[in-house]
């Protein structure tokens, strides 16, 4: 049985979750105790993932973390159906797609989560910061059209692991009211795609983890604010923040010791 550490919320995980349907292997997935706290972590966990992200891949007495890697290692695993087209100059376009969206759209998600979810910033700056990563969103959809083109999927004429590496993220955008217009061509794509079975389940989990965390959200931006619980800051989204206008915001969450950076547990 293949155990993946996830957060039904991290693009990263559901990557890995789509991945893993439609291919049809049968998985655990688990929420580690302790994640975002930086007490209590699950000790498996932090043996597989001693960065202490998800998601974390435990099969056998394999672990892995790192989605791009735990996706390598499904598809050498369980080959059928594959997730990667067949030639290699095809091959490195859909690895530059993911690439391009787990750094610089993930970015930009998580920013806009950070300003309307944890309240890192109000009035006038929440304002700036959110119309900039509007403008930011929008050129990323342009270069997505191109990449897409007149194919049904990104992946050409089967769903890949382009599709499952965009698919997330614009459905992450969707919650801030930045998705693609309908009658766009990335717009009947993004419809297709969270028709299939393995996307639908995964953005489902998601949508019930929020509904039922709903109500907690306040509770969570509380905790934030205490700096009981920690917002991860990795290397691109704090490019990101910064050069978006949020320096006071990373300076503030730095005196209130309510961000982390990488770093191994127990360090």
């Amino acid at each position: 049985m293949v155990l993946l550490f996830e957060h039904p919320l991290s693009p990263y995980v559901q990557k890995c979750k789509i991945a893993l349907r439609e291919k049809g292997v049968p998985f655990e997935a688990r929420l580690p105790a302790g994640i975002g706290s930086g007490a209590g972590l699950d000790p498996a966990f932090v043996a597989a993932s001693p960065r202490a992200e998800v998601p974390a891949l435990v099969h056998g007495d394999v672990s892995l973390f790192d989605s791009t890697i735990i996706l390598d290692y499904i598809e050498e695993c369980w080959p059928e159906p594959p997730l990667l087209p067949a030639s290699p100059a095809q091959r490195a376009r859909v690895r530059m797609i993911e690439e391009a969206m787990d750094t610089h759209y993930e970015a930009i998600n998580w920013g806009l989560g950070e300003i309307h979810f944890f309240r890192r910033a109000t009035g006038e700056l929440a304002r700036h910061i959110t119309e900039l990563a509007a403008s930011q969103t929008a050129a990323w959809r342009r270069w997505l059209e191109g990449q897409l083109g007149e194919r049904p999927w990104f992946d050409g004429e089967r769903f890949g692991r382009a599709d499952l590496s965009v698919v997330p993220y614009l459905n992450g955008s969707r919650g801030f009211g930045m998705q693609p217009e309908p009658d766009s061509r990335l717009g009947q794509w993004l419809a297709r795609a969270n028709e299939r079975p393995a996307v639908a389940q995964t953005a489902s989990e998601a949508t019930a983890f929020l509904a039922g965390a709903a109500g907690g959200m306040g509770q969570v931006a509380e905790l934030v604010e205490k700096g009981l619980f920690k917002r991860e800051y990795r290397d691109h989204r704090l490019e990101w923040m910064i050069r978006s206008g949020g320096f006071q915001v990373v300076l503030d969450g730095i005196a209130k010791n309510n961000v982390r950076f990488v770093e191994f547990p127990g360090r």
